[in-house]
């Protein structure tokens, strides 16, 4: 029972993560229709911005305090983030917006491929780490001679998790920005007729997506202390994984889906063979799919006549 709980501390950790990076693929997707495949790269990207940041702050500034380094490191790589990926929006898929469906597709296979190329050669194939922190723990349990603990960087990530999904949902549903959102998701034409910025909506969401990217990318680093320019792949393909689970479209799904994730992989990998984790997760993936094509939380398409 004490491998049970410690692993189920372990997979809402690690799906919270997946939530964040797949409200990202979740919010793009419920506005113009498209699956942004480039950003499991940007959180990528963001890794990278977060570990510059603090080796900055730690060794040649020499801030003393970790959390108020890391509460900088935080707001620097959201910044710079999200300038990645306004910088995309506007130049890989706006001009493919009213082109064929497979082209913004195509580009945004492409911006993956270019910003994982990009990060290989300016910080080079190795992995990069940091000294570890916050790995104080708190001992929940030791019966039968396995400790049950729960450290700082968990709670860290899934309070995180839990407040920033309390913010994006209360933006989406009460602000005007939320309106011009879901104004976008139900008739982009109907909404521009209405006054609605459809191009300065659709950056915003992909400004927004990348934040929570970017808040997900140093959270990993502060949770593993080491990246690699192919940390985009996996991660990101996992996450999409967990939008379209929960309902792609559906912020609570997303965050649901990627708890989910994580508890599959989680448990997979302590209980039966971790080399199989992934097919385990996917498996239930196209389970859930054949049963409930849109999702756990997911609307069922309603065809407009």
């Amino acid at each position: 029972m004490e491998v049970f709980f410690q692993q189920l501390i372990n997979g809402v950790t690690l799906g919270s993560i997946y939530g964040l990076i797949a409200i990202g693929y979740t919010m793009v997707f419920g506005i113009i229709g498209m699956v942004n495949f480039s950003h499991g790269d940007v959180f990528m990207v963001s890794t990278f911005i977060a570990l510059i940041a603090l080796m900055i702050l730690t060794t040649w500034i020499g801030v003393g305090s970790i959390l108020i380094a890391l509460l900088i490191v935080l707001i620097v790589a959201m910044i710079f983030t999200s300038l990645v990926s306004w910088t995309i929006e506007r130049v890989a898929y706006r001009p493919l917006r009213g082109s064929f469906r497979l082209a913004p597709l195509i580009s945004a296979i492409g911006m993956s491929i270019v910003l994982s190329n990009f990060v290989q050669v300016s910080q080079g194939p190795r992995n990069k780490a940091i000294d570890p922190i916050l790995n104080h723990v708190f001992v929940l349990s030791a019966a039968g001679g396995y400790q049950v603990t729960l450290s700082y960087k968990q709670i860290l990530i899934v309070v995180v998790t839990a407040i920033l999904l309390a913010i994006f949902w209360w933006v989406v549903a009460k602000t005007p920005l939320g309106r011009a959102q879901r104004a976008c998701e139900q008739d982009r034409k109907m909404a521009a007729l209405l006054g609605v910025d459809v191009d300065r909506t659709i950056s915003i969401t992909f400004v927004m997506g990348a934040a929570l990217a970017a808040v997900a990318g140093t959270l990993y680093l502060v949770y593993y202390g080491v990246v690699n320019f192919h940390d985009g792949f996996t991660p990101g393909v996992k996450a999409f994984t967990a939008a379209v689970l929960g309902g792609i479209g559906s912020l609570p799904g997303a965050v649901l889906g990627g708890l989910l994730i994580g508890l599959i992989e989680v448990f997979w990998s302590a209980y039966f063979s971790v080399e199989y984790k992934d097919v385990a997760a996917f498996s239930i993936l196209a389970i859930v799919l054949i049963f409930m094509p849109q999702g756990i939380l997911g609307r069922p398409d309603v065809e407009k006549v």
